[in-house]
């Protein structure tokens, strides 16, 4: 449980993902282990003056939508931004969101890792 009280100061709402998947504590330490390894899968990289943004939207949108399923509300919610600011047509913005999640992200990954040995 130790996990969940971490995630939870962190901003992640383990109910609502529990919820999500009707109570299931080993699937949703399961999926949350697949987060894990499935983030890099999924580079998000937003340089101004690119001509395309497409991978980095796609990219960002797979991370939001697995956020979204396991209720990692800040990665959600960033992701989120990122992908609207991109099809908007505001790179910097987007990047800026980016550079803000990314500490938290890390914060919660390692909140995993740790927890999930």
């Amino acid at each position: 449980m130790e996990l969940f009280f971490e995630l939870k100061k962190l901003g992640v709402n383990i109910e609502e993902g529990m919820e999500r998947l009707c109570g299931n504590e080993a699937l949703y330490r399961k999926l949350l282990g697949t987060f894990v390894k499935s983030i890099d899968k999924y580079p998000v990289s937003i340089e101004e003056g690119e001509a395309d943004y497409k991978e980095a939207t796609d990219n960002a949108h797979a991370i939001k939508g697995m956020a979204g399923n396991l209720s990692l509300t800040p990665i959600f919610e960033a992701y989120s931004r990122i992908v609207d600011l991109l099809r908007a047509g505001d790179p910097g913005t987007a990047k800026a969101v980016l550079e803000d999640i990314l500490p938290v992200q890390e914060k919660i990954l390692s909140c995993i890792e740790k927890n999930m040995q």
